[in-house]
């Protein structure tokens, strides 16, 4: 698959300043009111700077970059997304994930690009497996669920990293692996997505997933057959999202978002909407499955209610 140059999320995304990070250090933890209301206005706050910067207006970027030192920056919006996290609000979404891979076996949604059969595996690769490599990008919490499950082995990437076992790191930077045992089983991207500011680069990082995923174990097919083993999950990629970034956008739905996906070669195997969330596990079925297309900006819903949540693929 010809790469293409990845625009960096740190292009776009402010940085936390010490000042700050002092300050929010000694702050008592936010109400759940507080921070869903500080995770909001952060994320106006920031989609308003990104369209500054495109439009090359330095002096409006600057004026929405102090508004975001002004709630804390960075920091305080890490930590009202750690605090959500907190399993008394039910925050952690890789709980879900664990659910999903610890049942074994997917239910087929008939949504992706075919269905799978077992190949053989000459040189023994799955046997000498003993441990599932887990890439969790914009990472916040070193005890999440997944981070439990025994057996993984977990690479935690973010940002601006508030923990040493969390390697501070652009995904769109990270070196390719060229190694296939350095490739993962796993790839989550949990409310990481809706945070990069241009559609385009949206549909940037969910190709450059695909390189990062070891090679399936198995052959396409075009006749119904279920997937009934653990090994018939991966390689995937879990994705989260803001429910209203699926549901109520004028540029995306489920149907248009399975057809991005399945052009990059990924099957919808599970899926889950709660009142805030929506939840979805796409087993990768490689490059060979793909149709290369290519998805432009284009309207599906029309209405003023709706928000303008959009995943452009060139």
């Amino acid at each position: 698959m010809p790469s293409r140059r990845p625009k960096l999320l740190s292009s776009s995304r402010p940085r936390p300043l010490n000042r700050i990070a002092k300050a929010t250090s000694r702050t008592p933890t936010l109400s759940a009111k507080k921070g869903r209301s500080l995770i909001r206005a952060f994320h106006t706050l920031r989609k308003q700077h990104a369209a500054a910067l495109v439009a090359g207006d330095g002096k409006k970027a600057t004026e929405y970059e102090a508004q975001m030192d002004a709630l804390g920056g960075l920091e305080a919006y890490q930590k009202a997304s750690l605090n959500g996290q907190g399993k008394e609000r039910g925050g952690d979404s890789s709980g879900v994930l664990v659910g999903w891979l610890s049942k074994g076996a997917a239910t087929e949604l008939g949504s992706g690009t075919g269905k799978r059969k077992r190949a053989a595996d000459p040189n023994g690769v799955e046997k000498q497996r003993n441990v599932r490599r887990v890439l969790e990008v914009g990472c916040l919490s070193t005890t999440n669920a997944v981070s439990k499950m025994r057996g993984v082995h977990m690479d935690r990437l973010d940002l601006h990293s508030q923990d040493a076992q969390i390697e501070q790191q652009d995904f769109m930077q990270r070196p390719i692996p060229t190694d296939e045992s350095k490739k993962y089983d796993v790839v989550s991207l949990s409310l990481v997505l809706n945070y990069v500011p241009d559609a385009e680069g949206k549909g940037e990082m969910l190709r450059r997933t695909c390189e990062f995923l070891r090679k399936p174990n198995h052959e396409v097919q075009e006749e119904e057959e279920e997937a009934n083993t653990e090994e018939e999950l991966y390689p995937c990629l879990f994705l989260v999202l803001p429910a209203p970034c699926v549901h109520n956008s004028r540029y995306l739905d489920e149907a248009h978002l399975a057809r991005i996906m399945n052009s990059l070669g990924y099957s919808l195997i599970r899926q889950k909407l709660s009142s805030k969330l929506t939840y979805t596990l796409w087993r990768w079925d490689g490059w060979e499955a793909s149709s290369k297309q290519k998805f432009n900006k284009e309207e599906l819903k029309p209405g003023g209610a709706r928000n303008n949540f959009c995943i452009v693929l060139k």
